[in-house]
């Protein structure tokens, strides 16, 4: 059984750094793209940013220049790095990935709250 498993998540301060991470545990392969995604309360589950396999990257354009993802393919894991936190990027946060022949899984998502 696959799980995603996320850490990293929690309390900073506006002007603040966090970095999630996300690995996947179980027998998991051909992951495609790796992905964050995040949803505030009242809002729908939005795209951060993903990653594809080969690095190629996608941003929500509210997060460019704040925010980098990275991936390590030998160790199933997908970061993300969040720099100049906002209170508008309070959100729960989700890492997806989708494989190329068993569809897309989801973590079980990590709190971020930015607020002084």
């Amino acid at each position: 059984q696959v799980q995603l498993v996320e850490s990293g998540g929690g309390l900073v301060q506006p002007g603040g750094s966090l970095r999630l991470s996300c690995a996947a545990s179980g027998s998991i392969s051909s992951i495609v793209v790796m992905g964050w995604y995040r949803q505030a309360p009242g809002k729908k589950r939005a795209l951060v940013a993903d990653i594809s396999r080969g690095g190629s990257t996608n941003y929500a354009t509210s997060v460019k220049g704040r925010f980098a993802i990275s991936r390590d393919n030998a160790k199933n894991t997908v970061y993300l790095q969040m720099n100049s936190l906002q209170p508008e990027d309070t959100a729960v946060y989700y890492c997806n990935m989708n494989t190329l022949f068993s569809g897309a899984y989801w973590g079980q998502g990590t709190q971020v709250t930015v607020s002084s």
